[in-house]
């Protein structure tokens, strides 16, 4: 396994203690807070409390007010419109959300979602010349369309409305749109630049009933869909792994609630097939592992059209048969991943040096396109480097696709620009990117990405690490303590859940292999006489035989507490991050309360 850096910050018990009287909260939460750098009990009272109505008005986000002009001037005019979305769990749930709207505000709205393989991600010419022909005069696009420049300009060309709504990051020329809407349009200085795609067609929607109702307060029928419309936002926040803090924190709490209480037929399908509806409360985990990867599978597999139609049907016998479609899709997903997981290991061992090249680039015609993204995550995990996985054409004729993800601070969204002289088409995120290239330049482009990040990482440590929130032993993480820590959910970017250290700690007995493939891993731990179960998800492979070697020999974890709840009994347990061999001397942070 690769060794990873632990970290144990130490942290001021005055500090704690004065958060804690003057917050009202107990030490352990007081602590976590200062951990993420809040420190008045103004600001915790925010954080901890997370209200829908501490959401800023929707009109303030840039762009909505023109938006919801020129929506309302075309929905006036009794214009048809489409709803452009993108294939993923942010961008089908935003396209939802703005269907679903404009349906109740009287539309002719369809709505529309490119097919992942063969049409790819964003706005194309090529979709707009179809639009046109079918009669479509208004494209609002969702999760998409800030870098559509040319299929922007085609709009334009052929008289066509075009009201783009974004988060992704933009070049120096803005397209030509009727109104744009997106939380850092330049100028605009807008105080929260993290909402996601969904997040974004929320807040559009919202202006929208209200500019419709004339009034802040809408109908009741809208403030319906608006309140199942916080679940939907919520999914696709959590699915893009955004920010959880500012409003995207306020509105996954509370849109985690929404879908316990009131969301779509589809949706309660799907949570009545993974387990969800016995859950007495969701929470984000839920979304990033079960109901986001189910969405996902069907863009993957190209049938992000149905994603959509499940999350908006209002019959309930299609709700069942599009519940267990995507159900199955999700698990022919898991088995192509499985496959290109071990295939893509293999070559990178045999054509990089996984201890000294800066990143990777992996190619073959066998790697699926539409889950080429989760293998460059998992492997960029495991090495903590950027990892590039590119499916290429079977056929030699198609350009490659390639995907991929950076775990330890390489931008690489500029390193691809670096090398944009070689490719069709690339950009993205700092952490996530995606491109298109020809098959003939794939070793010039590996040779130059692997170049732009060494120049990158030059300054950063190639070494991941643990930074701990505090220390603590297992028999202080009862329930009582569980249910403390669970105030700071949801957890996610920038607000993970807390990380603690414990030391000293044996296995009563020999682990056990979890899953249908054994990529999971369970053990019983024992420490100062207290026993809990442990899990370690995806360690099997590289875990299973060194643990059942350990004997009674402690060890040291880092590991983050959970309450599992399982038929109505609850019970804590960790979620094994990283182990060592226990060592006597560490550095320790002081006990956790």
């Amino acid at each position: 396994m690769t060794a990873k850096k632990w970290t144990f910050v130490p942290f001021d018990v005055g500090a704690v203690q004065d958060l804690s009287r003057k917050a009202d909260v107990s030490p352990v939460v007081a602590q976590l807070l200062l951990r993420r750098g809040i420190t008045t009990s103004d600001q915790a009272r925010e954080f901890l409390e997370s209200k829908l109505t501490s959401l800023r008005p929707p009109e303030e986000l840039p762009g909505v007010p023109k938006a919801c002009e020129v929506i309302n001037r075309a929905i006036d005019a009794g214009e048809e419109m489409v709803v452009h979305g993108d294939y993923d769990a942010d961008g089908m749930t935003g396209t939802a959300i703005l269907y679903r709207c404009l349906q109740l505000l009287g539309a002719k709205v369809t709505y529309f979602l490119p097919n992942r393989m063969e049409e790819g991600y964003g706005l194309h010419v090529d979709s707009i010349e179809r639009f046109a022909s079918s009669g479509k005069k208004c494209i609002i696009t969702v999760d998409c369309g800030i870098a559509g420049l040319q299929a922007a300009a085609r709009a334009k060309a052929l008289g066509l409305t075009l009201v783009i709504t974004d988060h992704h990051r933009f070049a120096e020329q803005l397209p030509e749109a009727d109104a744009i809407v997106h939380p850092a349009l330049p100028g605009a200085n807008y105080p929260f630049a993290g909402l996601c795609g969904a997040g974004v067609a929320f807040k559009l929607a919202w202006a929208l009933c209200q500019s419709r109702s004339g009034t802040p307060r809408v109908a009741e029928h809208l403030r319906d869909f608006l309140l199942q419309a916080v679940g939907l936002a919520a999914i696709g926040t959590v699915a893009d792994v955004v920010p959880l803090i500012d409003e995207n924190r306020i509105i996954v709490r509370n849109g985690l609630k929404m879908l316990q209480r009131q969301c779509s037929l589809g949706l309660n399908k799907l949570k009545e097939l993974t387990g969800l509806t016995n859950k007495r409360a969701l929470e984000s985990e839920d979304i990033g592992f079960t109901i986001a990867p189910r969405l996902n599978a069907a863009g993957r597999l190209g049938q992000a059209q149905l994603a959509v139609e499940l999350l908006i049907t209002e019959d309930p016998n299609r709700a069942t048969a599009l519940a267990t479609y995507i159900q199955e899709l999700n698990e022919n997903r898991n088995k192509l991943e499985r496959s290109m997981q071990l295939s893509a290991s293999k070559q990178l061992k045999e054509i990089h040096s996984p201890d000294e090249d800066p990143a990777f680039v992996l190619s073959s015609p066998n790697f699926h396109p539409g889950v080429i993204g989760i293998v460059a995550g998992k492997l960029a995990e495991k090495y903590h480097r950027p990892v590039i996985v590119i499916a290429l054409d079977k056929l030699g004729v198609k350009p490659a696709i390639g995907s991929g993800r950076s775990p330890n601070g390489v931008n690489l969204h500029e390193a691809l620009q670096q090398c944009s002289e070689l490719l069709i088409s690339g950009g993205g995120h700092a952490a996530a990117a995606g491109l298109k290239l020809e098959e003939s330049r794939l070793s010039a482009f590996r040779a130059a990405f692997m170049e732009a990040v060494a120049v990158q990482s030059s300054g950063l440590t190639m070494t991941p690490e643990l930074s701990f929130d505090a220390e603590a032993a297992l028999g202080q993480l009862d329930l009582s303590a569980l249910m403390q820590i669970e105030q700071l959910a949801p957890f996610g970017m920038q607000n993970p859940r807390p990380l603690f250290c414990a030391v000293g700690v044996t296995l009563a007995d020999a682990p056990k292999l979890l899953g249908d493939s054994g990529k999971h891993l369970s053990m019983q731990l024992v420490q100062h006489g207290k026993r809990m179960r442990a899990v370690a998800f995806g360690q099997g492979e590289e875990w299973f035989e060194k643990l059942s070697q350990l004997g009674d020999q402690p060890i040291d974890l880092a590991f983050r507490p959970v309450i599992n709840e399982h038929r109505g009994f609850r019970a804590v347990e960790v979620h094994l991050v990283d182990w060592r061999l226990h060592q006597a001397h560490h550095s320790p942070l002081q006990s956790v309360g």
